[in-house]
């Protein structure tokens, strides 16, 4: 759960979209927004539906202090009818969506906010604050967990972010199947194992290295990973080595040829009796440098500002579009930013094998259900109640599911189409 009060993580507009709809008497008209995205980032083909948990949390606590809404007045943000709704604002709406750890494609109808005009608008920005980062950030981590071919993940990108930034994507890399993130406080909020001994600063600090080594184990035993380049590698591995003995758990590299010196490392640990000894590397790891080390004796990766800043799409391009009002479908024609009107009911049609096929979204009805056809919406919030929220251990086992539903060219890091289609059906 975020330390920041959410209310006024919000865009001057939607307040004064309040203001003049409680003055028109357009505010509590009943209306209905969905969260989605128009097109994938290039190069991707799946979306990673993260942040939802989150989210509802800070729903939750949607509150406009005292100080908050004298602010707004001050400085002529909302008038007084304004003022007044808002110090009594809380949301009394539904939401629903699809599952944390579900994959989305274009079109894909990912969360649907319904309640009065004016209580859902002014969620807009803290919901695609949330999901646009999040999902950004699930979809690079799930993307670096396939090119792992199951050896293990650690985050460690907190220094690449902003402080409250780090925690959530730790969290929505854990979510894509990470085993360990170096932030503490994403540890003591989401219960998601940490790990982590020490830096180049730690063996800098000591005469020498087998010193700074010397410290380390005598501290944490030999169950521990020793970093190794801060000087000559090779040497690093043997000094590592003659201090800890062969049952030391692992070393790491951060720097160089990584795919040479693994090789090179697995070797020399070999040769010296430390054949459990494990290899793990960081530097600067995105998918693709991962996957080019798939043959190489790499036991984990750890992986930080690629995996904090999406690895190179930073948003997942959601939008918070209108789409019905009072029962009746709204459209934006804008060119190339259009909107199909309805409220959208999506499911995921498979084979009998249980390989996704096609995704079938139909406005403002249900879509003929078809043997193997998963529905992909469940509600998070009932009249402004949350209920029966996943936890991340069974939103990551959903993701993991969903990873191997898909057709093997969906997993791919090369450009493509979206690894399922979607197909919209228009409201009739």
């Amino acid at each position: 759960m975020s330390h920041l009060r959410p209310a006024l993580l919000t865009d001057h507009y939607e307040l004064t979209m309040v203001s003049a709809a409680l003055r028109d008497g357009t505010a509590d008209r009943r209306c209905t927004f969905e969260v989605f995205s128009r097109r994938l980032p290039t190069g991707r083909r799946y979306g990673v539906v993260a942040g939802t948990g989150r989210l509802i949390d800070m729903v939750r606590e949607f509150r406009f202090a005292p100080e908050e809404v004298e602010f707004l007045l001050r400085t002529g943000v909302v008038d007084e009818p304004a003022a007044r709704w808002l110090t009594d604002y809380r949301f009394t709406g539904d939401i629903d969506g699809y599952a944390e750890g579900e994959l989305f494609f274009p079109g894909s109808p990912i969360l649907t906010i319904s309640g009065g005009f004016a209580e859902c608008v002014v969620l807009e920005t803290l919901v695609l604050s949330v999901l646009n980062h999040d999902c950004a950030v699930a979809a690079a981590a799930a993307r670096m967990v396939t090119a792992a071919r199951g050896r293990a993940l650690i985050e460690m990108g907190s220094r690449r972010a902003h402080e409250e930034a780090a925690v959530a994507a730790a969290r929505a890399a854990y979510l894509a199947g990470f085993r360990f993130t170096s932030n503490l406080a994403a540890g003591q909020r989401y219960g998601i194992p940490t790990a982590g001994t020490a830096a180049h600063a730690f063996t800098l600090l000591h005469d020498d290295e087998r010193t700074a080594f010397a410290s380390q184990v005598a501290t944490l035993g030999r169950d521990t990973t020793l970093l190794v380049d801060t000087y000559d590698i090779s040497q690093g591995i043997r000094t590592a080595i003659e201090v800890a003995g062969p049952q030391l758990r692992a070393v790491r590299i951060d720097s160089g040829d990584l795919a040479v010196i693994a090789q090179q490392s697995r070797e020399l640990l070999d040769s010296l009796g430390a054949t459990e000894t494990k290899i793990i590397v960081s530097g600067d790891l995105d998918e693709y440098a991962i996957a080019a080390l798939a043959a190489e004796p790499v036991d984990m990766y750890g992986a930080g500002t690629a995996v904090v800043t999406g690895s190179g799409a930073p948003t997942a391009s959601l939008v918070y579009k209108l789409v019905e009002v009072d029962g009746r479908p709204v459209v934006k024609r804008s060119e190339n930013k259009g909107t199909i009107g309805g409220r959208k009911v999506a499911v995921r049609r498979h084979k009998p094998t249980g390989t996704a096929t096609e995704e079938v979204v139909v406005s403002q009805g249900v879509p003929d259900r078809q043997a193997n056809d998963r529905l992909l919406q469940h509600s998070y919030v009932v009249d402004g109640e949350p209920v029966d929220l996943p936890g991340i251990e069974q939103s990551r086992e959903h993701l993991r599911q969903c990873l191997i539903s898909i057709p093997w060219e969906g997993l791919k890091l090369s450009a493509g189409d979206p690894a399922i289609p979607v197909t919209v059906v228009p409201a009739g």
